[in-house]
């Protein structure tokens, strides 16, 4: 029998499942992500599956949500963004200064009008020089010329100059979006960019493990959009996997649920994301899914991706009071179960006076070479010591100031990362988990309640109180994700954007919640027989109900935790199905192989029909002539691309969308449309 394992690498855990040909789930195993080498955390997973059924694997499905953390993190590694003809509101409008800061970026003369004419020739000579500039800086570069989707030509000849002078990845915006809009397809380069190497490293890693274990099955890599794409695809475009482990969640949500209508809700280490489900499917966001503060033009499950996991960091955060995330640190629980020698240095801090630099330990992230390669040497003395173990940075604070500085630096880059209070530790403390340090998690409680208390002002908490701060702590984890759910249902309402719903379901969750609470007071009151009105306030005039028949179904590996408080809390019915804490595999290996073409076609004047294809525009004099031509380009493209990318064999289908305006005097004028080509089809299993 052919097997099926679905591999899902994320912030805090490596999940590994294997699947029979019914789909059912016959073992899975979990292990801590080792981020330094990632290698590590798979084999440890493997290693927990029946050793004799590997080698009757005919198909491999990794997601990920590596890169959907390191967007809403902001970090990745050093680029160089060649924008051709942008203007310095475009490249500000942009969000590219934000993500990269002002060095990486570079505006060269060039690019076209909307009609795919040149507004500018390139200029050689600077192009080249910024490319000898940035060359050995940067793990990639990134390309964009404005109306690059009408015509690329200015792209590809910066691309061809880049692969002239250097051997690093180049990305061009042209072959990542199709939709108009120049600042948001240079970010969304950008951002595939920055991935590469993550991307790579990940792929390479699972590759080096399977070849150990002499499992030889093809590997495919989940996209955003659920469907699947073999390595050298997804190396090609790496911004496309950003959703990849929310997608792989909603579809093995779906799968061990056995719903068809559902809103997910999927808890990780770093992020919860949250989709709504109809009729088996997630909907489609075509205009780019919000990912933290970024929305990259990435064809994708339509989600909610919140910085808020396990792993997020509890702070205060001005004049917002506690927060939690989006920064994910390594809860104190972990470091303490993983270096039993920082126990002595969490006790003696608990009774210390209060410093912020308390609970603080750097240990290494990953390697990045180009990153490296840019180091002074207090950084790369820092990053040596790292080497050596958690290094105590209250303990460098007054011993070494230089190593200290240093290595906050390292932090800031990505390479290093803190520990520090999170929400599995306040679980750890609560007995709601316990597969960690419970008395890490008890002793870094007391010390961020001191903290908080003594140098904030915020709390009430007693001395030595442990118990106290995690209630708390877990009560802001349940009304985040129950503000983040309401959110989400209004946005999905189409009442309101993000941007709306954030602002509106503050105080709506406040209602909810009331309102839970108050169901949960007349509950009470009823099982103790008392008569009469509760407090509950059942003569309100408004209440806020989810709907009944949109139930949550909870993943994750912290969604035990939390989410039956959630469920209470709205009044919704909550499902935890089995295996649902390695949901992310089980959907890795649920898709299919997939591939859309987008061609746009205009009538700039009456009678001249212009298909804007790869190699620039074509004129027709008809419509139908200018449809069928776009058809038969996106058909073939989309068919080469599914092939490319993994599938056995693959089926197209044609849709367009018109932009035409009848009217009692000129008839049906047509302006615009987008004929799409989506090629899908199973993926290439061994023989």
């Amino acid at each position: 029998m052919a097997y099926s394992l679905g591999i899902d690498t994320g912030g805090t855990f490596t999940d590994v499942v294997l699947l029979n040909a019914q789909r059912q789930v016959l073992a899975s195993a979990k292990s801590l992500t080792t981020r330094f080498d990632l290698a590590q955390g798979i084999a440890g997973a493997l290693d927990q599956l029946p050793q004799a059924w590997l080698g009757q694997v005919s198909l491999v499905s990794l997601s990920t949500t590596l890169t959907t953390n390191s967007v809403v993190e902001g970090k990745g590694s050093p680029v160089c963004v060649l924008l051709a003809g942008y203007d310095a509101l475009q490249v500000k409008s942009s969000g590219l200064v934000d993500l990269l800061g002002s060095e990486g970026i570079v505006c060269l003369p060039g690019g076209h009008d909307a009609g795919g004419i040149a507004t500018q020739a390139l200029d050689e000579a600077a192009s080249r020089a910024a490319i000898a500039q940035h060359m050995g800086r940067v793990s990639a570069f990134a390309i964009s010329a404005t109306f690059g989707v009408r015509n690329p030509a200015h792209e590809v000849q910066l691309r061809q100059w880049v692969q002239e002078l250097c051997d690093v990845p180049v990305t061009c915006g042209h072959e990542l979006a199709s939709s108009l809009g120049a600042p948001r397809r240079a970010l969304t380069a950008a951002l595939n960019a920055r991935m590469i190497f993550h991307v790579k490293a990940l792929i390479e890693s699972v590759q080096r493990t399977l070849a150990a274990r002499a499992i030889d099955a093809p590997l495919m890599v989940v996209q955003g959009d659920g469907s699947l794409i073999n390595v050298a695809s997804a190396l090609r475009r790496p911004v496309n996997t950003v959703l990849s482990g929310p997608a792989a969640s909603v579809l093995g949500a779906c799968a061990l649920s056995g719903l068809q209508n559902a809103v997910v809700a999927d808890m990780g280490g770093t992020t919860t994301d949250i989709a709504v489900v109809r009729n088996g499917l997630p909907e489609l966001s075509f205009d780019g899914a919000m990912v933290g503060n970024w929305r990259p033009m990435v064809e994708a499950v339509k989600v909610y991706a919140v910085g808020l996991g396990g792993d997020s960091e509890v702070r205060l955060h001005g004049g917002e009071g506690l927060t939690i995330g989006p920064r994910r640190v390594v809860p104190l629980s972990l470091l303490a179960h993983q270096h039993p020698q920082i126990l002595a240095a969490l006790e003696r801090q608990q009774n210390e006076t209060p410093h912020a630099s308390q609970m603080r330990f750097a240990q290494r992230l990953h390697a990045d070479a180009a990153l490296l390669s840019r180091l002074n040497d207090d950084e790369l003395f820092a990053w040596e010591t790292l080497a050596q173990g958690p290094v105590d940075l209250e303990r460098a604070n007054m011993e070494n100031r230089a190593l200290a500085r240093a290595i906050a630096r390292l932090e800031r880059k990505g390479l290093a990362i803190y520990s520090g209070f999170t929400p599995s530790d306040a679980a750890h403390v609560l007995g709601l988990s316990g597969h960690w340090s419970a008395a890490g998690a008890t002793f870094a409680a007391r010390i961020w309640a001191r903290q908080m208390r003594h140098m904030y002002g915020l709390g009430t908490w007693k001395q030595g109180d442990a118990l106290g701060p995690a209630q708390d702590v877990v009560a802001k984890v349940v009304d985040t994700i129950c503000q983040k759910l309401i959110e989400a249902g209004l946005n999905d309402a189409g009442q309101m954007n993000e941007s709306s719903a954030g602002k509106v379901a503050a105080l709506l969750t406040a209602m909810a919640l009331g309102g839970g609470k108050a169901a949960a007071a007349d509950a009470a009151t009823d099982a103790q027989g008392a008569p009469g009105a509760s407090a509950s306030g059942s003569s309100a005039v408004f209440q806020l109900q989810f709907s009944p028949s949109m139930p949550v179904v909870g993943v994750g590996a912290p969604a035990s935790s939390y989410y039956p408080a959630v469920a209470q809390a709205l009044g919704v019915e909550l499902q935890l199905p089995p295996f649902a804490e390695v949901a992310n595999a089980v959907g890795a290996v649920l898709g299919q192989v997939s591939q859309r073409v987008h061609l746009t076609l205009t009538q700039p004047a009456r009678g001249v029909f212009k298909v804007f294809t790869a190699q620039g525009p074509v004129d027709f004099g008809d419509l139908a002539s200018a449809v069928a031509h776009a058809q038969q380009l996106a058909g073939a493209e989309a068919h080469a691309r599914a092939m490319a990318a993994g599938a056995a064999q693959a089926e197209v289908v044609y849709t367009q969308r018109n932009n035409s305006v009848n009217n009692d005097i000129d008839g049906n004028v047509f302006f615009e449309a987008v004929v799409t080509a989506t090629a899908s089809g199973a993926p290439q299993r061994k023989a």
